[in-house]
């Protein structure tokens, strides 16, 4: 058979290389898919816990009888960007002039608000406050009326004689709020949604 006639033959595909093997390269290997797993991993827990969400524990009896000492939370921090806090929300903040530490208090007066306390209760602009939450009693020597300045709130720990909050250290800017609590997760009795 001539040259012309003899079909068209492909060249043999070159081999692979042969797979490196050793300890160096094993450990080469195992560092890459480490990088490749933890790292993402990590960077994505980095940035829920800057910007969706974080844990936080409850500390002190300030929020009785609705959240209790060492009962953890989900504190979301998505919702302030769009909205601001709410009457009743349930909020983590941190004074700065207070150190780290961070606090859990309820939204009680708004922005442009006058909050008022008198004879045990809460008035706002005059209107006694209907709280749909268990809360205590609230004693008459601890009354006084507040004007909520623009972009801040009044908050009031929900165990009224054994907080401390707004009537201590002042209306909070919205700024050093958080979060909203949003979640209860331990212990598993109390796990659900934050009312």
């Amino acid at each position: 058979m001539d040259d012309q006639a003899r079909p068209f033959l492909e060249e043999p595909a070159p081999a692979p290389p042969p797979p490196r093997s050793g300890f160096g390269w094993n450990l080469v290997r195992a560092l890459r898919e480490i990088l490749e797993t933890v790292l993402p991993a990590l960077l994505i827990a980095l940035l829920i816990n800057v910007f969706v969400g974080q844990a936080t524990r409850v500390e002190g009896q300030s929020m009785e009888p609705n959240l209790h000492t060492d009962q953890r939370l989900v504190v979301e921090k998505m919702s302030y960007r769009f909205h601001g806090p709410r009457r009743f929300d349930v909020v983590v903040l941190r004074l700065p002039k207070q150190g780290e530490e961070l606090l859990i208090k309820r939204v009680v007066g708004l922005p442009g608000e006058t909050v008022e306390m008198r004879d045990g209760f809460i008035y706002i602009n005059g209107e006694k406050l209907d709280e749909p939450f268990d809360h205590g009693e609230m004693r008459s020597d601890r009354e006084s009326t507040v004007l909520v300045p623009p972009l801040h709130v009044f908050v009031l720990g929900d165990n009224r004689n054994h907080s401390n909050d707004s009537r201590s250290f002042g209306t909070v800017p919205i700024e050093d709020l958080v979060g909203r609590a949003w979640i209860s997760y331990w212990p598993p009795e109390v796990a659900g949604l934050i009312e």
